[in-house]
């Protein structure tokens, strides 16, 4: 099962936004997965627990400072089902999971 942490500023709307269309994706690819959503300054210490992270092109550097080694997606629309299913798509395919 796919564990995935969508992020954003606060860890509240936006991010469960973002959750909630990342998990009809994955439901759509296929893909058995299970989802929370968390603010960036508290994505540091459990992003370890999860094996992909989601999050706004704004967070890219934060995030990317985190060196976790998990596969991170940046989003410039967080709830854009079709950006999200072209981003997470490769990402999928290299892990294995489609």
């Amino acid at each position: 099962m796919l564990k995935v942490l969508t992020v954003c500023g606060n860890g509240l709307g936006s991010s469960f936004a973002c959750q909630m269309a990342v998990e009809g994706v994955l439901k759509k690819l296929g893909v058995e997965c299970k989802l929370d959503h968390d603010s960036v300054s508290s994505a540091a210490g459990v992003a370890r627990n999860y094996d992909m992270i989601v999050a706004a092109e704004n967070f890219q550097k934060q995030i990317d400072n985190f060196n976790t080694g998990k596969p991170c997606v940046y989003l410039h629309r967080l709830v854009d089902k079709k950006e999200i299913e072209e981003k997470l798509t490769p990402v999928l395919k290299e892990m294995g999971l489609i």
